[in-house]
């Protein structure tokens, strides 16, 4: 076998000097005048490392910072250095060059090198582990070579977090079958496509991946929202598993969700596709939001009301701020939903869409409802 004839490596096997020894072919990376060899370490592209990580650990060595920015699902934060240390060693790198910024990440990680090892073993699944950092540079591949030698069979993301991020969101193009469930705040556009993936319908859920029920009360009692990254990361789990052939489900939301941007190839796709637009009468949807926003603090819900005082008129918000204080919560939701009406109406005149069926839900059970919109879907 010739060293040099990279066909006879598997494809996404990425060669980083090859030494042939006992065995079979092995990385030498970087390469060494003194051949020390270690055992092969795979780089996998982002589709294959996304169907590995179905079933092996993935261990992400970059800072927690940006960690939480965003992260694979399953994802195990095992980071290289601290976000304090990333920062000074980057410094490092622009004053002093490469050499110097590699010999102060070593002075960083050199003292914990066998606890990183004892935690990726105690990951390992059959021996394997996945391993990511940002671009596939130095703070994975230098893992992968101590795994290596600990008898562990690493996988590194070819390209780091930032391809696989540049993977996830071409799925946002992807050409779903997308039908909207619109409708007047209160009408239970919510309930109707949780009824639809209860029935086994594909349902993309944003409100639920965004922690976050959409309106100025949205956020009351949902705890902290993803960042917007996360946000994406998580939808693309979603979207990974649609089936391209059946209709897909989504509720009509603006470009964003509380601090959360919608992906604009999404909202394109949802500001342009069919529509059905869920009615009940006024009473029915009071009801509806008592059930949803009764319970919560007053503080919260007068604070909600600050923030759209200025387009619901002055007065009208010092009404709805007096209700809550009298714990009339109909009357002060009586006055929002005037604001909310008048909102929806002009966004509707303004974008009209080419499709919009109306479905009065109120006289129908959850099972005929779940049929009507299926049947719509499928043209009956």
């Amino acid at each position: 076998m010739d060293p040099s004839d990279e066909s006879s490596v598997t494809a996404r096997h990425k060669t980083r000097g090859f030494c042939y020894a006992v065995g079979g072919p092995q990385i030498r990376w970087p390469p060494c005048q003194f051949q020390e060899c270690f055992p092969i370490t795979t780089f996998v592209s982002p589709q294959e490392f996304w169907r590995l990580s179905q079933s092996l650990p993935v261990l992400d060595v970059r800072s927690p910072g940006e960690f939480r920015q965003g992260h694979l699902e399953r994802a195990v934060s095992l980071p290289l250095f601290t976000d304090e240390q990333r920062a000074e060693i980057g410094t490092a790198y622009k004053k002093s060059g490469r050499q110097l910024a590699v010999i102060k990440g070593l002075d960083f990680v050199g003292a914990r090198l066998s606890d990183l090892v004892e935690q990726a073993i105690g990951l390992a699944n059959a021996s394997e582990v996945l391993v990511h950092c940002w671009r596939g540079g130095m703070r994975s591949q230098s893992l992968a070579q101590i795994l290596n030698l600990a008898e562990l069979r690493p996988h590194v993301l070819d390209g780091g977090y930032k391809s696989f991020r540049k993977y996830a969101r071409s799925f946002f193009e992807r050409p779903f079958q997308l039908h909207v469930v619109s409708g007047l705040t209160g009408a239970g556009k919510t309930k109707v496509l949780q009824l639809l993936e209860q029935a086994g319908e594909q349902v993309i859920d944003l409100e639920r991946l965004a922690n976050h029920r959409g309106s100025a009360f949205g956020g009351i009692g949902q705890g902290p929202q993803p960042t917007t990254e996360q946000f994406e990361n998580d939808l693309f789990v979603v979207l990974d598993r649609i089936d391209l052939s059946r209709p897909v489900w989504i509720e009509d939301e603006g470009n964003r969700i509380g601090s959360v941007v919608v992906p604009s190839a999404i909202y394109e796709r949802l500001r342009n596709s069919p529509a059905v637009c869920i009615e009940c009468s006024p009473q029915q949807r009071l009801e509806n939001l008592l059930a949803d926003y009764g319970g919560l603090p007053a503080e919260q819900l007068i604070h909600a009301i600050g923030k759209i005082s200025k387009r619901l008129d002055g007065p009208l918000a010092k009404q709805a701020i007096a209700a809550i204080e009298a714990n009339d919560i109909a009357a002060a939701i009586e006055i929002s939903l005037a604001y909310y009406d008048k909102t929806y109406r002009a966004a509707m005149v303004k974008m009209p869409r080419q499709t919009t069926v109306p479905v009065d839900v109120e006289s129908l059970t959850d099972e005929q409802v779940v049929a009507k919109l299926s049947g719509i879907a499928q043209g009956r």
